[in-house]
């Protein structure tokens, strides 16, 4: 019998369409030579839809006459992305492989120019670096081109003596004025003063992306360190070391993957405390709509912050969470849509699988150690990784959606 969800305008609906209503309507049974999909139209009558490695088959004379994929593939399509038993529970989570057609031309052109671009972009962005006034001594390298060899110098992924060679080939170029020693490079990344330049030049980087990105998420990984923390282990009775390892904080949109802010800190902060900084500097320059993070910054005033930026917080809530609001009416409000609408909320809240994406970017890329001895060397280190992470998303959007790779601000930091 016909539910009451199939009704004269079916024959309207797209075939994706009519297979929601079958999935929604219908019960979909799994055997062991595919899927058994009631028929809409025939009490009684099923199809046997198959999925191949190379194309879903169905029995329907829409998908063997016509070779359509047909409705009935659509159902099973929306049934196996959430399987749920009779019960009412979720038993198997699983989605069909979706692929999305690569821009090879965009990709081919952005990777076979990336490191002169690279070089360009990062000269442009140098260039809103105010030069101290000289006062007296000998003259220094521009600050500017320190911090390009610096970015460079983690963009190459070499040592210091080794990376000379790219440093000798911008002098050539023109993208720097002096070729600095290795050595000054190395000094270079230990100034405490260099830390908050290159968060602002982090920001500025995101700037060529500032209308497209609306949704952002925020999360937080580790990178090893060279220095190593001793402590006392009482069950072995004898000292005990372990790597000490830093942790970087990233708000990052979902769409194009470029950091908006950073916060770097100890290996064993919390992350909800770096929350507040991480999307008041991101609301300065982004028209933020959506926030995703996961349970760990899963809080009241967290969600108060977000939801004060004008945005939506997408934050799951832990399993001993109640609905008890505490004088919070928007946490009461969330956790009922969490409870209630789960399946709307995961479609928002699994954009945070974006922020896995952004880190394993920076780490394949640009390693996922630190190589320098001091800890604001390595804070700097880090920070460049970042920087170089958002030039390459800049050289790739050029190629993809053709935005201007320019870095202009009115006043220089």
């Amino acid at each position: 019998m016909v539910t009451e969800l199939v009704t004269k305008d079916f024959k309207n609906l797209t075939r994706e369409e009519r297979g929601k209503v079958i999935y929604k309507s219908f019960k979909i049974i799994r055997t062991t030579k595919g899927w058994r999909v009631p028929s809409q139209s025939y009490y009684g009558k099923s199809y046997l839809v198959k999925l191949t490695k190379d194309y879903p088959i169905c029995e329907c004379p829409d998908n063997e006459i016509g070779r359509n994929k047909c409705k009935h593939i659509y159902a099973v399509e929306f049934y196996i992305k959430q399987e749920i038993d009779e019960e009412g529970n979720i038993k198997n989570t699983r989605g069909i492989k979706i692929s999305y057609p690569q821009k090879w031309k965009a990709y081919d052109l952005s990777q076979t120019n990336e490191k002169l671009l690279f070089f360009k972009l990062l000269k442009d962005l140098c260039g809103n670096v105010e030069q101290p006034e000289y006062k007296f001594g000998r003259p220094k390298i521009l600050l500017s081109d320190m911090i390009f060899s610096s970015a460079l110098k983690v963009y190459s992924t070499f040592s210091l003596r080794r990376f000379m060679s790219d440093v000798k080939i911008a002098n050539e170029k023109g993208f720097i004025d002096y070729t600095p020693c290795f050595a000054s490079i190395g000094h270079f990344l230990q100034r405490e003063d260099m830390t908050p330049v290159l968060s602002d030049l982090i920001k500025i980087s995101a700037l060529p992306l500032k209308s497209i990105e609306t949704d952002f998420t925020i999360d937080s990984s580790g990178f090893s360190t060279c220095r190593f923390a001793r402590y006392f282990d009482y069950k072995y009775n004898k000292n005990s070391k372990y790597r000490a390892w830093l942790k970087a904080s990233l708000m990052s949109g979902v769409k194009t993957n470029i950091i908006t802010s950073c916060e770097i800190s100890e290996g064993f902060s919390h992350d909800v405390k770096f929350l507040p900084s991480l999307i008041k500097e991101t609301s300065e320059n982004f028209n933020i709509k959506e926030v995703s993070c996961d349970k760990a910054y899963s809080s009241r005033e967290s969600l108060e912050l977000i939801n004060n930026m004008g945005a939506v917080p997408y934050i799951p809530f832990r399993s001993n969470t109640t609905g008890n609001s505490r004088g919070s009416y928007l946490w009461t409000k969330l956790y009922h849509y969490f409870m209630y609408k789960h399946d709307e909320f995961l479609q928002h809240y699994h954009k945070r699988s974006n922020a896995e994406t952004v880190f394993h970017m920076i780490k394949s890329k640009f390693k996922d150690n630190l190589r320098s001895k001091t800890k604001t060397a390595q804070i700097n280190e880090l920070l460049c990784k970042v920087l170089c992470h958002n030039i390459c998303v800049v050289i790739q959007e050029m190629a993809e959606l053709g935005i201007k790779g320019e870095f202009v601000v009115e006043e220089k930091i």
